[in-house]
């Protein structure tokens, strides 16, 4: 949410995250003291910034930037864009090119460890 809006409210970062604001402000000073975000006060209001090249703890995870993921988990929060009826008259053809696919009906196939038909 901080990478999304630099400039949130703890208050409000905390009712999205269904937090309480102290544990909100708990999380946000144990990033800024490991190094993963600077605060920088701009008149009443806080600006937040992740800082850039800070890596994973985790070996395995270790040559990975943390600012990525978080990019990646903010460009997944914006809304996708919907195929409109102008988009469809854009194939030419004038016929609606449905995403909707119906579900299938009847029960589901279960896998064969599962199945009960067996012994």
């Amino acid at each position: 949410m901080i990478l999304g809006d630099p400039e949130i409210r703890l208050r409000d970062l905390a009712e999205n995250c269904r937090l309480t604001e102290r544990a909100a402000q708990a999380i946000v000073t144990d990033l800024e003291t490991a190094g993963y975000l600077t605060r920088v006060r701009h008149g009443r209001r806080n600006h937040y910034e992740v800082t850039p090249g800070t890596l994973f703890r985790h070996p395995a995870e270790g040559h990975h930037e943390i600012a990525d993921l978080l990019q990646l988990l903010v460009d997944l929060d914006q809304p996708t864009p919907r195929p409109t009826a102008d988009d469809h008259r854009k194939h030419g053809d004038g016929s609606a090119h449905s995403e909707a696919r119906t579900p299938p009906t009847g029960p589901p196939d279960l896998p064969s460890r599962q199945r009960r038909d067996r012994p």
